[in-house]
C-alpha cells in the first residue's frame, strides 16, 4: 500500500506547491501593480512640462504636459454620457504645435444639442494643459467607426491617429487658454489601469485547496480498497 500512496503524495505535494508559487507570484503582481498605480496618481497632478520628442505609453502615462498651437479641421466624435448633461460626445481633434508636430486632443464633453453648432477649427494660437493617454475603450463587440456621423463608440489611439493623420499621442485636456465655453474639459483625475492579479492569486490559492482535497481523497481511496 505504501508503494501505491507515494506517486499519489509527491504528485500531490509538487502540484500544491507550484500552485502555491502562482497565487504567491501574483499576490507580488499586484503589490508591484499597486506600487505604479500610487506612482502614476502623483504624477497626474505634477506641473506640466513641454511634450517630449520621443514617447511611449509605458514612460510617459498620464504625464502632464503643455503645448502652444492650433486646433486643425480634422476631429472625431466619441459617444459619451455626463450625468447632469445627459448624452453626447468626447471631441477628439487633431492639434499642430508651434514645432510642427500633429497630436490628438481630447477637447472634453460636448452635450448632443451642441453638435451642429460646432465649429471645429481654431485659427487663433491656444495653450493647453493636461495629461498624455493612451485609452483603448474598445473590444471585438464595440461597433467600428460610423463614418456617416463622424462617430467612434470607444477610444483607441491608433484608429484615431489614423482617422485624424496625426502621431499616436493622445492628450487629454484639463485647461486651455482661451478656453471654449461649449466644452467642457473631462481631465484625468485618477489611473485606469487593468489590476486583477488580487482575483488571480485567490484562483490560484483556491486550485491550491482543491488539489490537495484531491489528493488526500484519492490517497483514502487507495487505503480502503486495501481494507
Amino acid at each position: 500500500m505504501l508503494r501505491r500512496m507515494i506517486a499519489p503524495v509527491l504528485f500531490g505535494i509538487v502540484g500544491t506547491w507550484i500552485l502555491v508559487s502562482l497565487g504567491l507570484w501574483q499576490l507580488d503582481r499586484a503589490d508591484q501593480k499597486a506600487a505604479l498605480i500610487a506612482e502614476l496618481e502623483a504624477r497626474i497632478f505634477d506641473a506640466p512640462v513641454a511634450l517630449p520628442a520621443q514617447l511611449s505609453a509605458e514612460e510617459h502615462r498620464y504625464l502632464p504636459v503643455e503645448v502652444e498651437g492650433r486646433f486643425l479641421p480634422a476631429h472625431v466624435f466619441v459617444l459619451a454620457a455626463q450625468k447632469a448633461s445627459g448624452p453626447g460626445f468626447h471631441l477628439v481633434q487633431a492639434f499642430e504645435t508651434v514645432e510642427g508636430r500633429r497630436i490628438l486632443v481630447e477637447r472634453g464633453f460636448l452635450p448632443e444639442a451642441a453638435r451642429a453648432s460646432l465649429t471645429p477649427e481654431v485659427e487663433e494660437q491656444v495653450r493647453l494643459a493636461g495629461n498624455l493617454h493612451w485609452p483603448r475603450d474598445i473590444n471585438q463587440h464595440t461597433p467600428g467607426y460610423d463614418a456617416g456621423r463622424n462617430l467612434l463608440f470607444g477610444r483607441d489611439v491608433s484608429e484615431m491617429a489614423a482617422l485624424l493623420d496625426t502621431e499616436e499621442v493622445h492628450l487629454v485636456l484639463r485647461a486651455a487658454a482661451p478656453a471654449d465655453p461649449v466644452i467642457t474639459p473631462v481631465p484625468v483625475y485618477d489611473v485606469t489601469i487593468p489590476d486583477p492579479h488580487l482575483g488571480y492569486a485567490v484562483q490560484w490559492f483556491l486550485m491550491a485547496v482543491a488539489w490537495l482535497g484531491m489528493t488526500v481523497f484519492f490517497l483514502w481511496r487507495i487505503r480502503a480498497q486495501r481494507d
